[in-house]
């Protein structure tokens, strides 16, 4: 275990740092505890007080029912999820190493605490002990490695392949003692404890799992799974012997179940329900929320409550499919998008616009670009050279519940039409969307919220050792000089370093990448007034272990 006032070197040089301002207090929390600080001792470090906890004293109410808006998808094997909406039901009965909270620091979840060696290449991960699965197994380090031998095998598909995959292989995965693991890594890497809360990385009983979590739901969460009916319903009932204990030193959680409702995509219907009483919440994770902060901002028995998110609608092209295989043809396209008035009509200027480069501007390691032009002259002319003098005919697949992003398509469609694009929307449920969007040609795909500018890059255009494109490469691009930049951006944590690096990925991601992004989207979670403790989270995940619900 790691002994008290052992610190990483580059702790030393963080708080150099951050008193010379080269790092933010912000910058100074999330890096020093990646590296294995205690939240505690880096807010102290930052001269901040610890975030609150909750005083015994406080009138907490236990008991209750929650009732949540949110789709039951089909599920099996966690580690597949493509979707944040599965991840809100299994998450009440299954856990994750670390957890990455509202304000994007990391903490130590399943695990008691991590240590970084200096070169980061090996990482040492100390399990909780006298932690139980909820059919009585203990939890040891048998189920890290299965769990993240899942996560690898590539038969099984996981994103977590093209996140941890590129850094992490199984013969490099050591069980040291029941509850210890440590990772010899193929490179240097300052995420890894980021990349343990990715949202399909929950951790499964080595003893029961056979690729069907709705089957043998063993998780060491907090609820069990009572029932999951796809379409219909999810019920999650409390654990009477949960690890974790509330602020009344009584087990948690405070609430008796969880009950999660698949009312369709309609949010009026949705929006209806929670004026009236009949939900609690609605699970906007995977949905626009504008149409909801707008109904629902001036209700005082509904709290609102905002997260700023790199959550983003991607415009994006097949480059290994004509005619996207033509970059000129690729520039054209994102040159037809206006982007003030695509947030503004699409998302009520409620976000901040994007510059085609899957970086968000609060990333630590964002490099300031000036944000492309709309410009259909130029578009046109890129198609004349791309051979296409007449226009070019193009069908934009879209999810139809995505209010968003159907506007999104609708306002594309027109500002394109003056440089030769003839877009055919086809939009379609948002279920037959998520199965085909690594297939069609040209879309737009929802992506949720990363804390670090590489995790999404890593996730998204990168290829395996073989050269193959990784699970969630939904563009099949790959760039031999992109990869080879990231690669060093992932082992660097000295900011402005990391930063140069950007300044090179992200230009090359403008010049001749896949995408484009028109706009960031503001996030919110909403909630009754009844529903009490509830933290927004950047991916509007439900955390909701100290959650309770104050007497009628």
């Amino acid at each position: 275990m790691r002994q008290e006032g052992k610190l990483h070197p580059l702790v030393k040089e963080l708080k150099l740092d951050l008193e010379t301002g080269k790092l933010s207090r912000r910058e100074f929390l999330r890096y020093s505890t990646l590296v294995g600080l205690s939240a505690t001792a880096a807010f102290g470090m930052a001269g901040l007080a610890s975030p609150r906890k909750l005083l015994a004293a406080q009138i907490i109410h236990r008991g209750g029912t929650l009732k949540v808006s949110s789709p039951i998808q089909k599920v099996t094997h966690p580690a597949q999820f493509s979707w944040v909406a599965p991840s809100q039901q299994l998450r009440q009965v299954a856990e994750y190493l670390t957890w990455t909270d509202s304000n994007n620091i990391t903490r130590p979840y399943l695990l008691e605490n991590w240590e970084a060696s200096e070169d980061l290449k090996t990482w040492t991960l100390n399990l909780r002990q006298g932690i139980k699965f909820n059919n009585g197994d203990e939890f040891t380090a048998d189920d890290v490695l299965f769990t993240m031998n899942q996560w690898l095998d590539k038969d099984v598909g996981s994103s977590l392949m093209g996140m941890v995959g590129h850094y992490l292989d199984p013969t490099g995965i050591e069980k040291t003692s029941n509850h210890q693991v440590v990772l010899h890594l193929k490179r240097a890497e300052i995420a890894v404890p980021e990349h343990l809360f990715h949202y399909p990385a929950l951790i499964l009983n080595h003893r029961t799992f056979e690729g069907d979590f709705i089957k043998r739901p063993h998780g060491t969460g907090p609820y069990t799974l009572e029932m999951y009916r796809e379409g219909e319903r999810c019920v999650v009932k409390r654990r009477e012997d949960y690890w974790q204990m509330g602020a009344d030193q009584k087990p948690l959680p405070y609430m008796d179940s969880i009950e999660f409702i698949d009312m369709g995509a309609e949010m009026a219907a949705q929006i209806s329900a929670i004026r009236a009483g009949e939900i609690d919440t609605i699970d906007l994770s995977d949905a626009g929320g504008t149409d909801v902060y707008q109904a629902l901002k001036d209700d005082p028995d509904i709290n609102i409550q905002p997260a700023t998110t790199s959550q983003a609608r991607v415009l994006r092209m097949r480059a290994d499919l004509k005619p996207w295989t033509d970059n000129r043809v690729r520039k054209a396209l994102k040159l037809c998008q206006h982007r003030e008035k695509i947030l503004a009509l699409a998302y009520f200027g409620q976000g901040i616009q994007g510059q085609d480069f899957h970086v968000y501007p609060k990333h630590p390691e964002y490099c300031k670009k000036d944000t492309p032009q709309y410009d259909t002259e130029k578009a046109k002319q890129f198609l004349k050279e791309a051979g296409y003098p007449d226009g070019l005919d193009v069908n934009l697949a879209v999810g139809s519940e995505w209010t968003d992003v159907v506007r999104f398509a609708e306002v594309l469609k027109q500002d394109a039409a003056p440089a030769g694009f003839r877009i055919n929307i086809r939009t379609m449920p948002n279920s037959q969307y998520w199965e085909k969007w690594t297939e069609v040609d040209l879309g737009i795909t929802p992506w949720t919220h990363r804390p670090l500018g590489t995790m999404v890059l890593n996730l998204a255009f990168t290829a395996d050792e073989a050269g193959k494109p990784v699970a969630w490469n939904e563009t099949r691009w790959v760039d031999e000089e992109f990869s080879k930049l990231l690669n060093q951006a992932n082992g660097t944590l000295d900011v402005d370093e990391r930063r140069k690096i950007f300044c090179k990925l992200e230009d090359i991601q403008m010049e001749r990448g896949s995408i484009g992004i028109p706009y960031w989207r503001n996030v919110w979670m909403v909630t009754r007034s009844r529903v009490e403790n509830v933290e927004s989270h950047p991916n509007l995940y439900m955390l909701f272990n100290t959650v309770w619900l104050k007497k009628s």
